[in-house]
């Protein structure tokens, strides 16, 4: 439907007639070969607000998928780079993908739920990419807190997002139309399946990441075209003790 290589139309209405997790593995052989997966201009510049080459120990990338991201960190980490993911198919991938990825650190992959992780202050650099429309708005807040309880402190949460679109851009529409096409699918068919657009936006990120104590910066205008409308967050663990600014 989109390449050549990716998924047909039949395929794809499957995967959205499955639960999230197995709608992945279903989707995972193919899923370079689809608009899903984050461009690498976007992961590339993203990675180089986090530094140079080494200049961190341990990162952790929250839903990895095929590992795309994880190519860009491993280059950047002197230890360990990790990569989480709820579909066992995508990790399968992310294995093949990584054998060859830049980089001395070690690679370990795992299979879990992102809400669900139990990691404390082991991370200098937390990243998430093309993931946050997996996650309900009523788990946000625990998404945050998982981040924060994993990474150590002046650790950072580095990912992309977006303004709010202006409702006189079509693309917002569209959006929307889509949301509520996928909450009729949920409310009519088991199990859900959890894709939504227009999720954790600058003004909601920035406000849970206050919250959880998190120093943040939004950095627009580093994107090349056609990407320029998406924004770099940097969320910042403040040391124990700190206070915030009044």
């Amino acid at each position: 439907m989109f390449h050549r290589q990716g998924p047909t139309l039949f395929e794809l209405a499957r995967q959205a007639l499955s639960s999230v997790e197995h709608g992945y593995d279903l989707l995972a052989p193919k899923f370079e070969y689809t608009p899903f997966r984050t461009p690498d201009p976007v992961l590339r510049t993203s990675m180089e607000q986090v530094g140079p080459p080494g200049s961190i120990d341990r990162a952790l990338d929250l839903c990895c998928g095929t590992g795309a991201a994880m190519r860009f960190l491993r280059p950047l980490c002197r230890q360990e780079v990790v990569g989480v993911d709820l579909s066992r198919g995508m990790l399968d991938e992310a294995q093949q993908r990584l054998a060859d990825a830049p980089g001395e650190a070690r690679i370990t992959l795992v299979q879990g739920n992102a809400l669900e992780l139990s990691y404390a202050s082991e991370f200098d650099v937390v990243t998430s990419f093309g993931a946050f429309g997996h996650i309900l708005e009523q788990d946000e807040p625990r998404l945050v807190e998982v981040i924060s309880r994993a990474l150590r402190p002046g650790g950072r949460f580095v990912f992309v997002t977006a303004h709010p679109p202006s409702a006189l851009n079509p693309g917002y529409w569209l959006a929307k139309g889509f949301n509520a096409a996928m909450r009729v699918r949920n409310a009519l068919w088991n199990p859900p399946f959890v894709m939504y657009y227009l999720t954790f936006l600058v003004p909601r990120a920035c406000e849970l990441l206050e919250a959880q104590g998190f120093e943040v910066e939004v950095r627009d205008g580093l994107m090349p075209p056609p990407f320029t409308p998406f924004s770099i967050v940097i969320a910042t663990k403040k040391a124990s003790g700190a206070r915030a600014p009044p």
